[in-house]
């Protein structure tokens, strides 16, 4: 389900500051509610990171995304993330921008493949690690209410509570 996406790039001479001071903007706005929109709108980005590294020489993109890789990349020219990118990578050399005709064949061009590509959650996809995650915090508010303890201490539910499948419920809630 999800694939992986490196990019080096060669930071434009003199450029190096004005491209941290824009990573260091990107980093506040993570927790901008606009910003987190957008990646919803996306839907795809699992995680993605920038390393300024050689000497100031050069940039790292890398990323991890659901779906296809032209997908991707057209779906960040459709949001306020894709803006976000453009002055980040505009600090590097030949970047057309990201709502360009050509970006894609830039990418191309300066991705490298990982060798190694590694996943905890393979099968995953973005949009049910979050369903994932809405659905646990629902059950997290069910199992802290008095209602739920009064249940669990109903005998008429005891073959219920004693079903494997429930009784994992319970560990996995309790982990």
């Amino acid at each position: 389900m999800s694939n992986e996406f490196t990019v080096f790039t060669k930071i434009k001479s003199g450029h190096a500051d004005a491209m941290r001071d824009d990573l260091a903007t990107l980093a506040d706005a993570s927790n901008d509610q606009r910003v987190h929109a957008a990646l919803r709108q996306i839907g795809t980005l699992h995680d993605a990171r920038h390393v300024i590294f050689d000497n100031d020489t050069r940039h790292l993109f890398a990323s991890v995304f659901d779906g296809s890789w032209d997908a991707y990349i057209d779906d960040f020219a459709k949001t306020e993330v894709g803006d976000r990118f453009d002055k980040v990578f505009s600090h590097t050399e030949g970047f057309p921008g990201v709502k360009d005709p050509g970006v894609k064949d830039w990418f191309v061009a300066h991705q490298e493949p990982a060798r190694v590509f590694v996943s905890s959650y393979p099968e995953l996809t973005v949009q049910q690690i979050w369903k994932d995650q809405r659905v646990s915090e629902a059950f997290q508010e069910v199992l802290d209410t008095p209602e739920f303890r009064a249940a669990l201490e109903n005998p008429a539910n005891a073959q219920l509570m004693a079903t494997p499948a429930f009784q994992k419920l319970l560990e996995e809630a309790s982990a």
